[in-house]
């Protein structure tokens, strides 16, 4: 089968596109045909290990895993039995970061990974960008234990956390500010927002209000910028580790003084988790913005694209 590979730590000219044997399912695994995925900064990350952090969970010194690709759709063709979540046939899609494999025409799924059977009248290109930048925003809203009514602030809100955390904001009760670029005014606003800052023309840490949560959903601020913006016990949240590391540590202490706080929630998704996406999906309450259509032989510039930054939604591999 086709795979994109990569061997070594570094740059997106580290992955190449080769013929490996189709793996094999072992009991409780599913062998997946995958039809689309995407690439996404959780890919790049454990791609570049920028963050020397990530090499305790992908190699200390070279990949444990050569195919990455962490969001996949694709059919069930094969188990290798004492499966029960899926069948051969079966369209499902799903997230994996801690074996990945969707860079690939084939991928194996454990049992218990966090998938679910794709929503009709969904294709798989529109199935594969719903879970990595959803389960990001899902998992910081549930930390901050957001309520109905309160406000909230959300900084980037093009990218696939930023416009996947306004819609589940909405969904959630919340009264949404965002802050995007000049040309996405309205199509944060047809995201649900409530009000659209464009960051051109102001300065959102200057603002006057005040926010139950302010989430700088592309790590462009920092706590300090941000800590004027919040109620008197309110919340920031950051997906980047801030400068110097300083949101891990922020996290650990700021909650001690019982005022303001940093939380620095660490990702985790489910399959209940998916399937609550999946429902949002299936209802029109919850949709993936996609940026772009690529192919797999174009993983290098699919790569060197995302980590421009400037991406607005997902973009997926079509297979």
């Amino acid at each position: 089968m086709k795979a994109a590979v990569h061997r070594v730590y570094g740059p997106p000219e580290t992955v190449s596109i080769e013929r490996i044997a189709v793996p094999v399912p072992a009991k409780g695994e599913l062998l997946v045909r995958v039809r689309a995925t995407t690439v996404n900064r959780t890919d790049s990350g454990f791609r570049s290990a920028e963050y020397f952090v990530s090499r305790f969970f992908s190699g200390l010194f070279r990949p444990k895993f050569n195919v990455l690709g962490n969001e996949f759709a694709g059919d069930v063709v094969a188990t290798g039995g004492a499966v029960t979540s899926a069948r051969i046939g079966d369209r499902i899609f799903g997230f994996n970061d801690v074996h990945f494999g969707a860079h690939a025409e084939y991928m194996l799924v454990k049992d218990s990974d966090a998938f679910a059977t794709i929503p009709d009248g969904l294709s798989y290109a529109e199935a594969a960008p719903i879970t990595e930048g959803a389960h990001y925003a899902l998992c910081n809203l549930r930390a901050a234990k957001v309520k109905a009514g309160q406000t909230i602030l959300v900084n980037g809100g093009t990218g696939a956390i930023g416009s996947a955390a306004i819609q589940l904001s909405k969904v959630m009760g919340l009264t949404v500010t965002a802050v995007c670029g000049p040309d996405h005014v309205e199509l944060v606003r047809s995201l649900g927002a409530d009000r659209v800052l464009d960051y051109s023309r102001e300065d959102f840490t200057t603002l006057g209000d005040r926010f139950d949560v302010v989430f700088d959903a592309v790590g462009k601020s920092t706590w300090a910028k941000c800590k004027p913006l919040l109620e008197e016990h309110g919340i920031y949240m950051s997906t980047e580790l801030g400068p110097y590391l300083q949101n891990p540590l922020f996290a650990l202490f700021t909650p001690l003084a019982g005022g303001k706080r940093l939380l620095f929630p660490l990702p985790t998704i489910s399959k209940d988790d998916v399937n609550y996406l999946r429902e949002l999906v299936a209802t029109s309450k919850f949709r993936p913005l996609i940026d772009r259509y690529t192919a797999l032989e174009d993983i290098v510039e699919t790569y060197r694209y995302v980590e421009k930054g400037f991406k607005v939604g997902n973009v997926v591999v079509q297979l």
